[in-house]
């Protein structure tokens, strides 16, 4: 019995499952072929209260909770659907409401959380991935206006794009202490996309792409925050995206772990059903243990993170935990479905090809274990 959901959370769920069975599910596959979830979905899940579920009333947000954005990130992993809803209301809208000037948030906040415009974020680059300190991109001050020059790559909701935010060098001799963060507008000249989605081997309804500034100007008041503070910003707000990332992990191999129940009950080897077999049986229950582990684990670095108190340690450990298990299980359950499983009429194949990049977004295994290790140097 999961705790940590009050009576209204669970009502919200059901309002989110039925919005996902009703509008999403029958859709995913054709999303998939495409490489894009369409503009129209965005607007149907902002009327429906699902996106950017943390942001106050006053800036046209439904004012709930962590606890609300957990609810839709497991209702839409329990359906299969890779989107960017988690950058777009876990990550975008976050950053705005936190660091935005009070212009800033009129603007963008209400036309995020109706879907009117679908955010992003513009870290990675070409040939900076984890090492945010080593970017490129660079905007430059010229009177009331910021310059901007570089090339971002791997953009979640990057062809979709209505507004980004921008990681650029403000202070290039500074590395880390020289990154800001600016809002820049997808039609502002000078800011082109690439022509189609990244084809990635999976996640294929989640657009991804690359983006490109040429001399882009925009207002001096689109810094969020202070300037050269931008690399602090994101190292406050990456332990919840790791969270996320977790929660997201333990869903998913939660509803794989029942599909593979019932499917190695119902099919059949040499008469026998897959599931009568000992190693199927064994397979299944180690998942299942380590499913429930995991639950637990998750469920409480929630409890806290919504009290304030998760550090990045914490987030670190969650998602190295969450993404490895889910890889393994996966893997596992793949198995059980024999050649079914390499199908991608299949949920769990379609999960197993999705889980991967799990344990390189939002920080790569190697890169948490590092995070998690530095707590100890002092020590040794």
């Amino acid at each position: 019995m999961r705790t940590i959901f009050s009576e209204e959370h669970e009502q919200f769920r059901e309002q989110v499952r039925r919005f996902c069975e009703k509008e999403v599910a029958s859709h995913i596959r054709q999303w998939e072929r495409d490489g894009v979830t369409p503009k129209s979905f965005w607007r149907m899940a902002g009327g429906n209260g699902i996106l950017c579920t943390t942001i106050p009333e006053q800036y046209g947000g439904p004012g709930g909770d962590f606890l609300h954005a957990c609810v839709v990130t497991e209702e839409l992993a329990r359906i299969g659907l890779s989107t960017g809803i988690p950058v777009h209301s876990d990550m975008v809208s976050p950053y705005l409401l936190h660091y935005g000037s009070e212009e800033l948030k009129q603007r963008f906040l209400p036309r995020l959380c109706r879907g009117e415009i679908i955010g992003s974020i513009g870290m990675t680059e070409p040939g900076t991935g984890s090492d945010l300190k080593n970017i490129k991109t660079t905007a430059v001050r010229d009177g009331d206006e910021w310059v901007i020059n570089g090339q971002k790559t791997w953009i979640t909701n990057g062809i979709n794009c209505g507004v980004v935010l921008l990681a650029c060098k403000t202070d290039p001799a500074a590395g880390a202490r020289g990154v800001s963060l600016i809002a820049v507008e997808a039609d502002t000249p000078g800011f082109t996309k690439s022509a189609r989605p990244l084809e990635k081997i999976g996640l294929h309804a989640q657009d991804t792409a690359e983006l490109f500034f040429d001399n882009v100007r925009v207002p001096a008041s689109n810094l969020l925050g202070e300037q050269n503070k931008g690399f602090i910003y994101l190292m406050e707000q990456l332990p919840q995206e790791r969270l996320v990332i977790a929660l997201r992990s333990a869903m998913v191999l939660e509803t794989q772990l029942e599909a593979s129940v019932r499917y190695t009950g119902e099919r059949k080897v040499f008469g026998n059903s897959i599931l009568s077999f000992q190693n199927s049986k064994f397979k299944l229950a180690e998942a299942k243990a380590y499913c429930g582990m995991l639950r637990v684990y998750i469920d409480d670095l929630v409890r806290q993170h919504v009290q304030q108190r998760i550090s990045v340690e914490q987030a670190a450990c969650a998602k190295l935990v969450a993404t490895e298990l889910m890889g393994k299980y996966l893997d596992e359950l793949l198995q059980l479905h024999g050649g079914y499983g390499y199908s991608a009429e299949y949920g769990i194949g379609r999960a197993w090809v999705d889980a991967r990049v799990a344990r390189i977004a939002g920080g790569a295994s190697e890169v948490l274990k590092d995070i998690i290790s530095r707590q100890w140097h002092g020590l040794l």
